[in-house]
Order: structure tokens, then C-alpha cells, then sequence
């Protein structure tokens, strides 16, 4: 049965998604980049940047390997998509991994402006879904044709579907970074009542790997 995840996503020890200051040039806000030095150095990380000939094994390489496995769709809020705030200005902005984005299914974007859906190379279209947070869960399912539909973020979104109780499990990566301030991904949540456990945590150098499962 499809089950809706949330894969790799990474944390701070104080508990922040992203960082303060979001912008164009700082996407991640300001800090955010050393969030994510465990998921860079991996395999599956320097593939999906067109690099087959680096990246390590090991636990960190594992947990970013099993983030695309049995993945049949995608969503994500519009911030992981795109900077464009508001009504869609024109279709010029085309998501930030350019032609060819790392999805290679379909991809459901959350936004309150319409717009058309957006083929790319590889696979990946992007359907932009404006009737809300169960509506986007239910189209992605059925694209999933039976696979797991994987959670994206940003952190509201994530926010979102876990006090809704649409996520199934979700597997963090908690950076030894402190941020200070940004995006709480469970400030206010109490993760207890809404029926999660954990069933795994791993260990390394850059990361430590939580699986929270209902």
C-alpha cells in the first residue's frame, strides 16, 4: 500500500529546517548549506548531480539511496520549486535543478496560483495543484500507481501534512549544526499523541539518522 514519506530531510540540533533570511541567494536562509554536508558527500548525491565517479558508501550514502526507493511521485511546497511569490509571472522559472531535475516521476507542487503542468527531460512533470494539502496527497497517489509518494518539504509543508496526519513515517537527518533561529519543523507538535515512534537511529560523523514511524 502507498505510504506518504518524508526522506532525508535534514535538522538542526536546535531543531531548524532551514535558516533565518531566506532569499534568492540563500535559499536554505542564512546557515542552512551546513544542514546537508552528510547528503553531499553521498553516491546518490553527486549522481543526481551528474557525477557517477564520486561520492562515498556508508551509512550516509545508504539513507539517501533508500530516499528514492519505491518513489512513485513527489510533493513539495512552492518554495522548494521555486522564489516566485504570488501569480505566476510567466513560465520561465523551471525549478531549480534545470532541464533535467533528480525526481524522474511526477511532481506535485503546492501553490495557490494556477498554472500549467511542466514536462522536463528525464521523467519529471511538474503539476502545479491549488485545491489544498489532501488534494495534492490523493493526485500524487494515484501518479504513484501503487509506490510510496515522498514529502518533499519545505518545512510548512511538512508542518502541514504531519498535523493532518497524512505522514506515515519520516526519516530525519540531524545535522551537529546549531542555526539559532529559522523554520521549526515541530515547534508546538506534539509527535507522541500524533502516533509516531522511533524505529531507527544511526550514528555518524555528519548526520545522526531518525526514522519515525506511526
Amino acid at each position: 500500500m502507498s505510504e506518504l514519506k518524508v526522506q532525508s530531510f535534514t535538522v538542526s540540533l536546535d531543531g531548524y529546517g532551514a535558516g533565518p533570511n531566506q532569499s534568492l541567494k540563500t535559499p536554505l536562509g542564512e546557515g542552512g548549506e551546513a544542514l546537508h554536508k552528510w547528503l553531499i558527500g553521498t553516491r546518490t548525491f553527486q549522481r543526481m548531480m551528474g557525477d557517477e565517479s564520486k561520492g562515498a558508501d556508508g551509512p550516509n550514502e545508504d539513507f539517501a539511496a533508500r530516499g528514492f526507493a519505491n518513489i512513485g511521485a513527489w510533493i513539495l511546497g512552492r518554495n522548494m520549486f521555486g522564489p516566485v511569490r504570488g501569480p505566476w509571472p510567466d513560465d520561465s522559472w523551471k525549478g531549480w535543478w534545470g532541464d533535467e531535475p533528480p525526481y524522474h516521476v511526477p511532481v506535485f507542487v503546492l501553490t495557490h496560483h494556477p498554472r500549467e503542468p511542466l514536462e522536463m527531460k528525464g521523467g519529471t512533470t511538474f503539476h502545479f495543484v491549488t485545491g489544498g494539502i489532501e488534494s495534492a496527497y490523493e493526485q500524487a497517489r494515484q501518479a504513484a500507481n501503487g509506490k510510496n509518494v515522498r514529502l518533499g518539504g519545505g518545512v510548512a509543508t511538512i508542518r502541514e501534512y504531519v498535523q493532518a496526519g497524512l505522514v506515515d513515517e519520516m526519516h530525519l537527518a540531524v545535522a551537529p549544526v546549531l542555526l539559532g533561529s529559522g523554520e521549526s519543523l515541530f515547534a508546538g507538535m506534539d509527535l507522541r499523541s500524533l502516533g509516531f515512534r522511533c524505529t531507527e537511529h544511526v550514528p555518524t560523523e555528519l548526520a545522526t539518522h531518525v526514522v519515525l514511524r506511526k
